[in-house]
């Protein structure tokens, strides 16, 4: 035991007497070897000089860069998308479009970037069904997956042991001895603390179940600061479903620390189903190595999807634009934050946005301090309470910023506001499951649905008109007045929010 210690000391002593070349070493390499924001860099080189060893640790645990990597590209599906959205760019270059023209061809150069950027192919014979209560979206889940022939895929960051989940077993274990495909994917922090003896009943009844980014010490994540934040359920290619809501009886408003919880989900029909099921099958054959593109059949049109095209072709039901984009990473482009930025600059009349973060990188804040200068009704809905402090904070103080640009800023004070979106002059929306910060931007693995049609848009944007109804109006003499301890708490969270 005395050697044990001894050793431990020596090595103690080894590392605090090396700690500053060490640091040197590492800032060279943050510094001049990855592409990060000068704010992150700054931010990383503070604490690996302030807090010396534990800065050292920090950077190790959350700081890999997978910007490089290709972990998630399979060949197969690739030179498909790629195919099909250099086709569809084509078509739309040659001033061929529909969709009322692009929405008077104000959105073409947004399409065209979403698919040149990452093959985000416009589909345009879709619907959409709208939840913001989390009791009926499950309801709805359970009932579609009840009628499921074929297979069920569910992706969702958090899964919880709990009365939800319980719910749904039932369900997905009878499904199974029907003969149907049944594949879950939860992400290695938001599923930790799910019993092990859970997932391996699940899987002697035959549901396959992957785990994104597992632990690799017990509970301890190496990778903790990349998440696979998207929520996903496909059912035999017919039914999709994308948002905000987890696993959880959070999520059902049944948690008293949050109360009643205000969410965002959509359910999609139609060809969008099928990029849904691509970002899936993406993410399934990393985490479960089980390539799901050598089976056609997981990618098969609807027939419900073929004749609304028809109707769409001839001219008996208006379109209605679809595009699915995903971000994170192990991506160059920062798609979802680009597609912010390029609906507020396009912004006309309003843009409503809700989200549950508000930590803005300079490009983002800037699009809307212009906006609303302009002449633009920008409005921001966040939560009333904070879930993460030092996030919570921090949106606090960009809220200054924009109220000192002329937007109007809201609290909502009926429960948790977890809805994830932004709706612009009540004719494009977008919604999924990133947040407005910068880790929705950078670090998680998001999806996102991009809406081209006015009566959705309209509908989103009702919700959020009813919404104000249960909200606190921040106005610029209220935020000056408060206290000096809130005032240190936004500046030193603001100072990690590259972190955040």
């Amino acid at each position: 035991m005395e050697e044990m210690i001894s050793a431990v000391m020596e090595s103690w002593q080894w590392l605090m007497s090396h700690i500053i070349l060490i640091n040197l070493l590492l800032s060279v390499v943050i510094v001049f070897f990855q592409r990060r924001d000068p704010k992150a860099v700054w931010t990383w080189l503070l604490a690996l000089y302030f807090v010396p060893v534990f800065g050292f640790l920090f950077y190790l645990l959350l700081c890999q860069d997978f910007h490089k990597s290709k972990m998630f590209r399979v060949k197969e599906v690739e030179d498909k998308l790629r195919i099909s959205a250099r086709s569809q760019e084509n078509y739309l270059k040659r001033h061929e479009m529909t969709l009322e023209e692009l929405m008077e061809r104000d959105y073409k150069d947004l399409v065209i970037y979403n698919l040149e950027t990452s093959g985000s192919v416009l589909t345009l014979n879709n619907s959409v069904d709208i939840f913001t209560d989390g009791e009926e979206k499950f309801a709805d889940l359970r009932r579609e997956m009840e009628k499921a022939e074929r297979f069920i895929h569910i992706q969702y960051y958090i899964i919880k042991n709990d009365e939800l989940f319980d719910s749904i077993i039932p369900i997905l274990l009878k499904k199974v001895k029907e003969g149907v495909e049944v594949r879950i994917l939860y992400d290695g922090m938001g599923g930790r603390f799910m019993p092990k003896k859970t997932w391996e009943m699940l899987e002697t009844a035959g549901i396959k179940v992957g785990e994104f980014f597992p632990a690799t010490l017990g509970r301890i994540n190496l990778r903790v600061n990349y998440r696979n934040h998207r929520k996903i359920v496909v059912i035999d290619g017919k039914i999709g479903y994308v948002g905000g809501f987890n696993i959880g009886k959070e999520y059902i408003g049944k948690d008293p620390k949050f109360g009643y919880w205000r969410d965002t989900h959509l359910k999609l029909k139609g060809d969008a189903v099928i990029s849904l099921q691509v970002r899936f099958a993406l993410d399934w054959n990393y985490a479960y190595k089980e390539n799901l593109f050598k089976s056609s059949e997981y990618f098969e049109v609807s027939h419900w999807a073929n004749e609304e095209r028809t109707k769409v072709m001839e001219g008996r039901r208006q379109p209605l634009g679809i595009q699915i984009i995903a971000s994170g990473p192990d991506m160059r482009d920062r798609q979802i934050r680009n597609n912010y930025i390029e609906l507020f600059q396009k912004a006309r009349d309003h843009i409503y946005i809700q989200t549950p973060y508000f930590v803005p990188d300079d490009a983002v804040l800037s699009a809307l301090e212009v906006a609303a200068k302009s002449g633009v009704d920008v409005r921001l809905m966040i939560p009333c309470k904070p879930d993460h402090p030092f996030v919570y904070w921090a949106t606090y103080s960009y809220v200054g910023d924009l109220l000192g640009a002329g937007a109007r800023c809201y609290t909502y004070d009926n429960g948790f506001l977890h809805a994830k979106g932004v709706m612009t002059d009540g004719r494009v929306s977008s919604y999924g499951t990133a947040n407005m910060d910068i880790r929705s931007f950078e670090l998680n693995f998001e999806v996102n649905a991009v809406i081209y049609d006015e009566d959705t848009t309209e509908r989103l944007e009702s919700a959020f008109i009813m919404d104000l109804e249960h909200c606190h109006e921040i106005t610029m003499e209220e935020y000056r007045q408060r206290s000096l301890v809130i005032r240190v708490k936004e500046q030193c969270s603001r100072l990690l929010s590259p972190l955040l």
